[in-house]
């Protein structure tokens, strides 16, 4: 007999929470908690919420739950917590479909075993050198994570024993059923102990998990997740393919090639809303962040500055983002892939509104892609990918809108007053077009893209220094400060002037911190590259 366990409401929404985090209240113990703060997450997906206290209480589950909602966490906190690092054999297996699946959930319950001192987690899949693998298994693994053909090929060598087997996962059920593994996952739980506790999860229920479930599983406790349907006819959805270190840097360009409008950065973890804030306002961005950490008052400040246009970014987790309910949100980014498919449908909903059109921007690493086909099958959309915005480009965007800025300020009339002081120059000899070309590189210096290097006096009470690296290299004046500020703590209206050259830049920083700037920065990089830091000044 299945026995379900109410899940979510009519409307599909997550169950109200009364605190900003409700981990502490699922029985976890000290250790494991401690690292689910320390990876910064907030607050339980649904699946968690209502897997791990079945889980503690030693009952069998099946869970529908697509890749993507947070199900590694679900099974992977109650098996870390509950091993004993003292018997080292194995206690725990859980089976996924792929070597990819099984790299990930591997890297993920390391993680939450950090403070477990004594626990070891190896993943066994084929493709890689089994020596390996056999040498990992006899040093002693608690937790085996492996695609069935790899833990049979184990088997019958004889290098993995599963008599001390206490808890057996089935992670992608479904798939695996798929891929043709129903014999060889017959085989390995018969290999286990049947007082076991077996948990299953499969983004569907047919009749072929079910008796699955019947055959191995004892009174489970069914988990089922309510979808809800994705309704954003006008809004825009793109993904860009990103390596982890260069997201910050086409959220820049992305920023820097939109025509303005309110915009949302949704991030997983607290722990990172606070690193982009931080890099943002380095680099120049009017930027404010809202995670559960903040108290209620400081909440409801950055909120008002959002809604009455003070600020224009707002960089929040999905927790502290519930309340948000502004019109005019033009654009949504996906800093981080959202941990839960529905989180998704919840993000890019709040653009797009009100018969107004949207855009929803991802940034995925290469070993997410899964997550996104999940996302898009979830959705039932397509995403569209693209490439990002050359340096060129968004320069090329940026002059545009001058231009256009120019023209529209010309169409405007009234300039009466700026022609009389252009004619006043014209007096002293200067032509027309000398004097636009002036004007364009006061504009050009003020967005840090001088036509040379070292050439204004340096300004009082600071010392400037030579960065051996331009744009040539890649680096602009927000690269420049946003590394100097986040790196030396010096708050970024503290330094003077930035100039960006071809392979040479130059900063202004306060006299009486120059010795400490410079001997911080030359152990640390600029856009990736270590580059070399000198005083330029006598």
């Amino acid at each position: 007999m299945i026995e379900p366990v109410p899940a979510r409401g009519d409307d599909g929404a997550a169950p109200a929470t009364t605190s900003s985090s409700r981990f502490d209240t699922l029985g976890i113990s000290d250790a494991v908690l401690r690292a689910v703060r320390e990876l910064g997450f907030e607050e339980p997906t649904p699946i968690q919420q209502q897997a791990i206290p079945a889980a503690f209480q030693g009952r069998d589950v099946i869970g529908q739950a697509q890749t993507g909602t947070g199900k590694t966490a679900a099974f992977g906190i109650p098996i870390v917590d509950r091993v004993d690092p003292q018997d080292r054999r194995v206690q725990a297996l859980i089976l996924s479909p792929t070597r990819e699946l099984a790299v990930q959930i591997s890297e993920e319950l390391y993680r939450l075993a950090h403070f477990r001192r004594g626990i070891a987690v190896v993943p066994i899949y084929g493709g890689q050198p089994i020596e390996r693998q056999i040498t990992a298994l006899r040093k002693g693994a608690q937790v085996v994570i492996g695609t069935p053909g790899r833990v049979l090929d184990h088997l019958r060598r004889g290098t993995l024993g599963l008599d001390g087997v206490r808890f057996a996962v089935l992670d992608e059920a479904d798939e695996m059923l798929d891929m043709g593994f129903r014999d060889d996952i017959a085989a390995i739980l018969d290999r286990t102990p049947g007082d076991r506790q077996t948990l299953l999860f499969s983004a569907t229920l047919s009749t072929e998990i079910l008796a699955l479930a019947q055959r191995y599983l004892r009174d489970p406790v069914e988990v089922r997740m309510v979808h809800r349907e994705l309704t954003v006819p006008l809004t825009e959805q793109v993904y860009f393919e990103v390596r982890e270190s260069d997201k910050l840097e086409a959220l820049s360009r992305l920023l820097d090639l939109s025509e303005g409008g309110r915009a949302l950065v949704f991030c997983n973890t607290k722990r990172v809303v606070d690193e982009v804030v931080a890099q943002l306002r380095g680099r120049g961005y009017a930027v404010e962040g809202l995670h559960g950490d903040m108290k209620q008052n400081q909440r409801d400040r950055v909120m008002s500055r959002f809604r009455r246009g003070a600020i224009d970014l707002l960089v929040a987790t999905d927790v502290a983002a519930r309340g948000i309910d502004v019109e005019e949100i033009t654009t949504v980014y996906n800093y981080d892939l959202p941990q839960d498919e529905e989180y998704y449908v919840h993000r890019i909903g709040r653009t797009g509104r009100a018969g107004r059109a949207g855009k929803a921007y991802t940034f995925v690493t290469g070993r997410e892609h899964w997550k996104l086909r999940d996302i898009q099958k979830y959705t039932k959309t397509r995403i569209a990918q693209r490439q990002l915005p050359s340096l060129a480009d968004v320069e090329e965007v940026r002059t545009h809108l001058f231009e256009e800025r120019l023209r529209a300020a010309i169409a405007e009339g009234g300039l009466e007053s700026q022609t009389a002081r252009i004619e006043r120059l014209m007096h002293e000899g200067f032509t027309s077009l000398e004097i636009a070309a002036a004007l364009l590189r006061l504009r050009d210096r003020e967005e840090g893209v001088p036509d040379s290097i070292g050439s204004r006096g340096r300004t009082p009470g600071t010392v400037r220094l030579s960065i051996g690296a331009g744009r040539n290299q890649g680096v602009r004046h927000r690269d420049v400060l946003g590394a100097f500020a986040g790196e030396t703590g010096i708050p970024g209206d503290l330094f003077g002037l930035i100039e960006v050259g071809d392979d040479k830049s130059t900063i202004e920083v306060p006299e009486e911190e120059a010795d400490r700037v410079v001997k911080v920065m030359s152990r640390r990089r600029i856009k990736g590259r270590s580059v070399e830091i000198s005083r330029q000044d006598p």
